[in-house]
């Protein structure tokens, strides 16, 4: 989304403007990132006051301005801001709620101690709803409710946000129970670290309800975000699938001698095409859902500089995923290395027509004449095995998982547990049948027209971005268009 620096006051006033507020640190800044899907919005820290500046930014559908975010200053002392407003409603017993908080604006002066407030109260009046954020985890204090009391004066619609309710039920129907004394029961749970895009959509209707003048715009705003969502579900799903059939279809030759240097070698080199097309991959799905390496590095997910800290050719891997080490594993240049020795790729039937070459169709001998002639020559091939593919696939089924649950203003590490990894991701049905497919399709292992045209690729390709987007029918019925 986009941050407006060169709108005019008559632009930003003819938007539906939106003001989020609440005590200080309780998430403010947080909610408005995970609402431009951006990290560069504001700054966050764990110290109290750190938005010190009303800071607006405007969220579009496509290229129209739709409405602004008004970041605000947390209040700090709403006891003395009471206090205040009560000796400004003594003194003028004609004015309205409204009109109290006008003058308190009006006869506060800069760098009075309730500076900080009147900045607040000053964008509450100028709005159209007020979004007041809550940290579930703070029990209901009387400040809190003090604060609610006060903005209840400009006679805005609020809505309470429940910021960081993961394991905080109990703590959550209190909260609910309080509001409703204030008869404010148009409440949202929205977890600005746990994102989850329902979420984000029930936001807009709940203020589609309360501002019925913007109700189009903010239904071309919901339309507008389904849409790319899915999009870059769908756009990261078809990147893991691409890094699958790509590793799955690549294959090394080797020569008769198991033991000998170039074997070695040819080991060696798959490996670094299996770390490389990982690697790479990650930096695309990091770009897809904007995030960046840098943040993943500062936030401790298991990525250093773009790396994933477990290797996946390291010892006891595949015995921490509960898979047979076993497998067939070639001995002596890549033993227990996920590196299997196969011959050419073939089925079973292909292969026993090896013994009768001079009868192959050239149908057959066109799609497997390479194999064909390296077993001639006593050539075989190497290529990853079954359980070093299926710990790659689990691996990206959960970090994609982390991606699309994870909002953008989250700081701390987010790990992959390697252990619990096989539990949570499930392999796709038939998987076994699909490896198979795409090792005796080794020219698959980068995109060509052939390859993009062939029609059980594309069952493959849609039986795995089925997997992992966890039977989506909306992203499904994209897969089809």
């Amino acid at each position: 989304m986009k941050v407006a620096n060169e709108a005019s006051l008559q632009d930003i006033y003819s938007l539906l403007n939106i003001a989020v507020v609440g005590h200080t640190n309780t998430g403010k800044t947080s909610l408005i990132r995970t609402m431009l899907r951006s990290t560069q919005f504001g700054k966050i820290e764990d110290g109290a006051g750190t938005t010190r500046h009303v800071e607006r930014a405007t969220i579009f559908a496509g290229n129209e301005a739709i409405l602004n975010l008004h970041d605000t200053p947390g209040i700090e002392d709403s006891h003395a801001l009471s206090r205040q407003l009560k000796s400004i409603s003594s003194q003028h017993k004609s004015l309205s709620a409204a009109e109290i908080l006008e003058k308190f604006i009006s006869t506060t002066p800069i760098d009075d101690p309730l500076e900080q407030e009147a900045k607040v109260i000053r964008q509450v009046l100028r709005s159209d709803v007020l979004l007041y954020v809550i940290d579930v985890r703070e029990p209901v204090l009387e400040k809190y409710l003090i604060e609610i009391e006060i903005l209840s004066k400009a006679m805005k619609p609020i809505i309470p946000i429940f910021n960081f309710i993961a394991e905080h039920t109990e703590e959550l129907a209190i909260w609910r129970k309080k509001l409703a004394a204030f008869n404010i029961h148009a409440s949202l749970e929205f977890d600005t670290v746990a994102f989850s895009f329902e979420a984000e959509k029930r936001l807009y209707q709940k203020i589609q309800s309360l501002v019925e003048l913007h109700y189009d715009r903010l239904q071309k705003l919901i339309n507008h975000r389904a849409k790319v969502w899915d999009q870059l579900c769908l756009s990261a799903a078809k990147r893991i699938v691409d890094l699958i059939v790509s590793i799955a279809c690549y294959r090394e030759s080797k020569c008769s001698q198991s033991n000998s240097t170039v074997n070695l070698a040819a080991a060696q080199k798959l490996k670094d095409f299996v770390r490389k097309a990982e690697q790479s991959c990650l930096g695309d799905l990091l770009a897809i859902f904007n995030f960046s390496e840098k943040d993943i590095a500062l936030q401790k997910i298991p990525v250093s500089n773009g790396r994933w800290q477990l290797d996946i050719f390291a010892p006891g891997v595949l015995k921490s995923y509960g898979l047979d080490v076993g497998s067939a594993a070639l001995k002596g240049a890549a033993a227990g290395a996920g590196i299997d020795l196969m011959v050419g790729g073939l089925s079973l039937g292909a292969a026993s027509a090896l013994g009768a070459i001079a009868g192959t169709g050239w149908s057959t001998f066109k799609r497997y004449g390479k194999e064909i002639k390296a077993k001639i020559q006593g050539t075989q091939w190497l290529c990853v095995d079954e359980n070093t593919l299926q710990i790659l696939y689990l691996r990206q089924y959960q970090l994609l998982a982390k991606l699309m649950h994870r909002g953008h203003a989250a700081y701390r590490a987010d790990q992959i547990d390697t252990a619990a990894t096989s539990a949570s991701g499930k392999l796709p049905h038939n998987w076994p049948d699909i490896i198979s497919i795409l090792q005796q399709n080794p020219a698959w292992y980068k995109p060509s027209t052939s390859r993009n045209q062939n029609p059980q690729y594309h069952d493959i390709e849609s039986k795995l971005i089925k997997a992992l987007l966890g039977n989506d029918q909306n992203h499904l019925e994209s897969v089809k268009m």
